[in-house]
């Protein structure tokens, strides 16, 4: 067959298969009398394979390897495979990115931070986090427990995350970069001792009860039922205001985005009410009498 009957069977253009054949890939069988070249079934059931392979994305000197027989289509298939896998990844991260990026309508130098964040490896992102933990529970004297809890729920984006995954993570680094965060965290780890001192906090955080106005009698008769003649009421409401944050029930619920966790269950509302019932109440007469 002539070139032109071999490019109308093949659906091929001429100059692709005079292209294959000047690198060697598919030569052809002889030449006409005039010159012209001449190709049989084999050659383009040959044709037909290397128009495969280069549709699903071989270079083609690994064409010619193949054709060959230096390497066999099967190890080729699976070396490809993991780099689409690869490819496809990156590309959805960056899909992520961006969605993220037209969502917040972010600043040039927001957009290079956000990127940068987003596109950190695992062991980076791990890198991160410990570095951040170890920076700020150090010395703490809750810090042993406190930092293997947050050590064990570290985040771990997905190798295909959502777009909503993405956007936690770059929100959550972002957070842990605040020097504000940083203290609340620390504020944290030494309200967790101090609870395991005193352990009537608990006690008190789960009689509030939210549908009570915080500055209704019925509060204050709450109050001064579960604060016994030891409390330092004055001293418990500093304490409350110094860890109600919300930026740290932000961070766990960030957490739960990435790595798919159920919602996390909110506290900090729980902590607020019982404060404003203590500002509101401070110095009811029950409490009077026991600092008289």
């Amino acid at each position: 067959m002539t070139i032109g009957r071999v490019a109308a069977r093949t659906g091929l253009p001429v100059r692709t298969i005079r292209f294959w054949s000047d690198i060697g890939a598919v030569p052809p069988v002889e030449r006409s009398g005039g010159g012209y070249r001449l190709y049989d079934a084999e050659a383009v059931a040959r044709l037909e394979l290397v128009a495969t392979l280069r549709d699903l994305g071989l270079g083609l000197e690994e064409i010619r390897r193949v054709l060959a027989k230096e390497v066999t289509i099967s190890d080729l298939a699976a070396a490809h495979m993991e780099a689409l896998d690869a490819r496809i990844r990156t590309l959805r991260l960056r899909r992520a990115v961006l969605s993220t990026f037209a969502k917040r309508g972010t600043s040039t130098e927001e957009m290079t931070l956000m990127n940068r964040l987003a596109r950190l490896s695992a062991q980076e992102r791990k890198k991160i986090i410990d570095d951040f933990l170890t920076e700020v529970l150090g010395d703490a004297q809750a810090a042993t427990g406190m930092l293997a809890h947050l050590r064990d729920a570290a985040p771990t984006l997905p190798d295909d995350p959502t777009p909503e995954q993405v956007d936690a993570w770059v929100e959550l680094a972002e957070l842990i970069l605040e020097p504000g965060f940083r203290r609340g965290v620390r504020a944290l780890a030494d309200y967790t001792t101090q609870q395991r001192r005193t352990p009537f906090t608990r006690r008190i955080i789960k009689q509030v009860d939210t549908g009570v106005e915080p500055r209704s009698a019925q509060a204050a008769e709450v109050l001064d039922r579960v604060l016994d003649d030891t409390v330092d009421r004055a001293a418990l409401l500093r304490e409350l205001e110094t860890v109600t944050d919300p930026r740290a029930e932000r961070y766990w619920e960030l957490l739960a985005t990435i790595n798919g966790w159920p919602p996390y269950p909110e506290g900090v509302p729980r902590l607020e009410h019982l404060a404003a019932g203590l500002r509101a109440h401070r110095w009811t007469a029950e409490a009077l009498r026991a600092h008289s």
